[in-house]
């Protein structure tokens, strides 16, 4: 049966306020249950509102896999745990809006145990990397509306994440004020029912900057109790709270590395403090910038594998995708591959900070979906899964660092939100098809017409691609405009910059070729992944072509795969990607049947200003690359 044939077509909060939650109440349906937790309640009055079948039953069976699964049984949900009902109630509901009726019975159980929103929002409202808005969070000394974290903690359980940190990885040392936990009561108490626990990223040097101690050195006994009585502090306002998230000695954050400790010394302090009240750290591993001149990419194996093996139990590595910092396209991240005896949890970006920044229509699954088949060796294959994996205990979890803003379509790009929904359901499945993920969004987001639905998910598959294709194809990366990323700039040789930010430390273009050399003739950072992909990238005959420019210095006249030079290559992706664009935008204009006029005038608009940067992006990097090959382009 198609997958949207019984989709509704409905017809308001066309501003998209509503995300992909715009089902039409029946409000005749009858729920049968004896539960009657806050958890319980909003699964049966999501059911007796939007179900579309007389009556369902809610069910708890302790004889279930300890985890936050669920089983349907026709119209009866059953779960271990409440918030298992939640999830079950949701997926129903998509099932019966998207046309996937459920067969005799569908079990389902998430991947990740952890599926968390890291928020970069600060405390004065701002967000950075935030391209939607300000803040809902914080600003003004005020807090969130009822109804503003009402729909929120709605939008996030519905594709089942379970966690939210609150505020920005460079924190500030206020955010740990009485003033402001108390306000992280208010938000814990209104997100409990949707089963999100909150977290908080930490200044590693709030026992200075709050606490008016000399150090913050996390063998000193002061600097220890002081991080104790706050954890306390914590947890009696908010006793389910779940931990901290730390970016520490990067990027010139305060971390353990100022006092001459690692950063197990670091994060086991906090472990320590947490672990009593069953709390977690999450221990970022970007970090770079205290040596100009190194290959960033290889910082995180450098500095962290020798400490495989020391971090406390309740310490997890947070690691992002690929190497660098969620350019385009990356290879993944050989920490994945290095770290044997610690707890890992990936890093995405949700937020478009280098595919467009929400004024380009880039659908992120694809790339995610792309990370998840590099690191399947380490993925808990869990979604029918009876038991919990062994893998479980090396990847318990997984982050994404948020795209939301107080724009009334909260993603900035109405196509934006789609990541948002992907990334829920990618953490829940990470073998989840993006198209799939893609279809189910479009039909409820929009509308269930096929002629609209099999375009546009198209569009979105190739979206991710031809953004590659027109900013940074063949493995080029992070040769973007200063400091805020957006649009091109090769020629970028700040000399106020180290050496890490600027894009011709990453290009290397000169008259022989382009690329960065990583063999083991360059910097060698081939020798930190798995086999085979080891000696695949360092062979300039087997490196994936997407990856080339990444691993190789790579000559102007070298023939690639499909016996193009390279500089020929080059010019065909940057045009294939322009030439994807228009694409989109024909696509988008021919939709106007299907979509209301709000919706469909601010997406074109967007398009139309992502033609003309896709456009800037193709002729700013040739022009400055023939300055080197010296040839015509094509």
């Amino acid at each position: 049966m198609t997958l949207c044939l019984l989709c509704a077509v409905l017809a308001w909060a066309e501003d998209g306020h509503a995300l992909w939650l715009r089902m039409k109440p029946v409000n005749g349906t009858q729920v049968e249950t004896a539960l009657t937790s806050p958890t319980a309640r909003l699964a049966a009055d999501e059911l007796r509102t939007y179900g579309q079948a007389p009556s369902y039953r809610l069910v708890l069976n302790p004889s279930m896999a300890d985890d936050e699964g669920y089983r349907i049984e026709g119209t009866t949900i059953t779960a271990r745990r409440d918030i298992g009902l939640l999830y079950g109630a949701y997926d129903l509901l998509r099932r019966q809006l998207t046309g996937q009726q459920p067969g005799a019975v569908v079990e389902e159980h998430p991947a990740f145990a952890l599926r968390l929103l890291n928020h970069w929002d600060n405390l004065d409202g701002s967000i950075e990397r935030g391209y939607a808005g300000l803040s809902i969070l914080w600003g003004n000394d005020t807090l969130p509306t009822e109804q503003t974290l009402r729909e929120y903690g709605r939008a996030n359980a519905s594709v089942g994440i379970n966690g939210t940190v609150l505020n920005n990885v460079n924190a500030s040392p206020q955010m740990l004020s009485a003033k402001n936990l108390q306000k992280v009561k208010v938000m814990a108490d209104a997100l409990r029912p949707y089963g999100l626990k909150v977290y908080l990223s930490v200044n590693f040097a709030s026992p200075i900057g709050l606490g008016k101690l000399e150090t913050a050195d996390p063998l000193d006994p002061q600097v220890r109790q002081w991080w104790q009585k706050k954890v306390d502090e914590i947890y009696s306002l908010v006793p389910d709270f779940g931990g901290f998230l730390v970016k520490a000695s990067s990027e010139g954050q305060p971390g353990p590395g100022d006092f001459g400790r690692t950063h197990a010394d670091g994060a086991n302090m906090l472990a320590d403090a947490l672990g009593k009240h069953g709390g977690i750290v999450m221990w970022r591993a970007f970090v770079y910038g205290y040596h100009t001149g190194e290959d960033r990419v290889k910082k995180a194996v450098m500095e962290f594998e020798p400490l495989d093996g020391q971090f406390r139990p309740n310490v997890i590595i947070q690691i992002k995708n690929g190497p660098l910092d969620f350019q385009p396209r990356e290879p993944h991240n050989p920490l994945f591959d290095r770290l044997q005896r610690t707890p890992m949890m990936p890093e995405l970006q949700i937020t478009q900070e280098y595919t467009g920044q929400s004024r380009h229509l880039v659908y992120l699954a694809p790339m995610w979906r792309e990370f998840f088949d590099w690191i399947s060796p380490y993925l808990p294959h869990s979604n029918h899964i009876s038991h919990l994996s062994p893998l479980r205990s090396q990847l318990p979890g997984i982050a994404g660092v948020a795209n939301i803003g107080n724009d009334r379509n909260w993603c900035g790009h109405h196509f934006s939100q789609a990541n948002w929904y992907a990334f829920g359901r990618l953490a829940w499945n990470p073998m989840a098809g993006s198209e799939q993920i893609a279809r189910e969004w479009l039909c409820q987001t929009f509308t269930a017409d096929e002629r609209f639905v099999a375009p546009m998910a198209k569009v979105m598959e190739e979206s991710r691609e031809a953004c590659v294709n027109y900013m940074m194809p063949l493995g080029l990366h992070h040769i973007f405009k200063g400091d805020h990323h957006y649009g091109p700039e090769p020629e970028g040789n700040q000399p106020n910059f180290p050496d890490e930010w600027k894009p011709v430390w990453y290009h290397k273009a000169d008259a022989q070729g382009i690329g960065f050399d990583r063999t083991t003739k360059g910097t060698n950072a081939t020798s930190q992944y798995r086999a085979p992909f080891n000696t695949l990238y360092n062979n300039i005959e087997t490196c994936p072509d997407e990856l080339l420019l990444w691993f190789h210095h790579v000559p102007w006249t070298h023939r690639m795969h499909d016996g193009q030079t390279l500089w020929q290559s080059l010019c065909h992706h940057y045009q294939q990607g322009v030439d994807s664009v228009d694409s989109f935008a024909r696509t988008w204009q021919q939709m106007a049947p299907y979509v209301d006029q709000q919706r469909h005038r601010e997406v074109s608009e967007r398009l139309a200003h992502q033609q003309e940067n896709a456009r800037e992006w193709r002729d700013h990097c040739l022009q400055y690359f023939q300055l080197f090959s010296g040839m015509k382009v094509e």
